[in-house]
């Protein structure tokens, strides 16, 4: 699955000219934690998170990590003085193209311990993926599930008569029954079956009529990539 098929389009964002309590007041009415800074022509130039306030008052409250929200909620000062959303945004920011697998996308957020991925085509913001975001590629229909296995790993991929195996799913878990001809088409529709999103668990209750994978290498087909359902 693709960024652009999880990200959020319709994307919050302020300018390093932006007070810092305007972009908390921003933060707390959309209930993130976290905005792209974004100059007048769109193009992403920072991110600002509760963790810049948070550092902004490092030296006056000793470190101490209090929430951005507290500091509403208590109407206790945000530090902004002159101090603009320019003054205290992280400038090294990590992005991500829209046609990025979200494996790939999930991948960098683990190694930047980073919350959310900026989007953008070249350097202008389209969309920003969150962590949140991400668990939808893992909450897919089981009937979507099942139409993929059929549709597309067995006939397009292998070749495989679907008539030939009977194919359920509950939430993920998929249970694959019937009878090929070779042992090798067993293990490949096992295998890309394992990979698809949204499934939790194969269990296997394939047989087969001819063991020939001591001729044959049952590795993936060259080539192979996810389709864009």
């Amino acid at each position: 699955m693709k960024v652009r098929e999880l990200m959020t389009t319709d994307v919050i964002t302020v300018g390093p000219d932006f007070s810092l309590k305007e972009a908390a007041r921003r933060m707390l009415d959309a209930g993130v934690s976290g905005l792209p800074v974004t100059d007048e022509g769109g193009t992403v130039i920072g991110i600002i998170t509760e963790a810049d306030f948070v550092a902004g008052e490092a030296d006056r409250r000793a470190k101490q990590r209090a929430g951005l929200l507290r500091f509403l909620v208590n109407r206790q000062e945000i530090p902004t003085g002159e101090r603009k959303v320019g003054d205290v945004m992280t400038r090294d920011v990590i992005t991500v193209g829209p046609d990025v697998d979200h494996a790939e996308a999930a991948r960098i957020m683990e190694r930047e311990n980073v919350k959310r991925l900026p989007v953008v085509d070249g350097e202008r913001l389209i969309g920003l993926l969150a962590r949140a975001d991400m668990l939808r590629a893992f909450t897919r229909a089981d009937q979507d599930i099942i139409a993929e296995i059929t549709d597309y790993v067995m006939t397009s991929v292998l070749w495989l008569d679907p008539a030939k195996v009977q194919v359920e799913s509950v939430e993920g878990n998929v249970t694959l029954g019937g009878r090929l001809e070779n042992r090798s088409d067993v293990a490949l529709l096992l295998e890309l079956t394992k990979r698809l999103d949204g499934v939790a668990s194969v269990t296997d209750n394939l047989s087969w009529e001819y063991d020939n994978t001591r001729a044959e290498s049952t590795s993936l087909p060259p080539g192979f990539h996810r389709p864009n359902w």
